[in-house]
This record gives structure tokens, sequence and C-alpha cells, in this order.
């Protein structure tokens, strides 16, 4: 009768451990996809204001060559 429990048991634990391995790994898999998209905003947000930070230099340097 011990032998069962303690092999119960044993295959419990493993089966738990199993478990939270499998959670643990989801949840790095989701952190490492919000932190690429994270990484995706901020480049979009980058090109956008180099384009907006040329696009008022060419303003300017127009503005300047008109006169």
């Amino acid at each position: 009768m011990k032998k069962l429990t303690l092999l119960a048991l044993t295959l419990s634990a493993l089966s738990v451990g199993t478990g939270c391995h499998r959670n643990t790994r989801e949840s790095a898999k989701d952190d490492m996809e919000q932190a690429g998209d994270k990484v995706e905003d901020t480049a979009e947000d980058a090109a956008d204001a180099t384009g907006d930070a040329a696009e008022k230099a060419g303003d300017k340097i127009e503005d300047a060559t008109d006169d």
C-alpha cells in the first residue's frame, strides 16, 4: 500500500511540475511577443518623428531659399 501511495504522489508531483513548466514557457513566449510589439511600436514612432523632422527641415530650407 505504501509503494502505491508513494508512486501516486510521485506521479502527481511530476504532472504538476510539467504543467507549471508549460505555463512558464507560455508566459515567457507571451512576454517576448509583448516586448517585440513594443520594439516595433517604438521603431514606428521613431520613423514618424524622423519623417516629421525631415519635412520641417525641408520646409525651412524652402522658406529660406524663397527669399
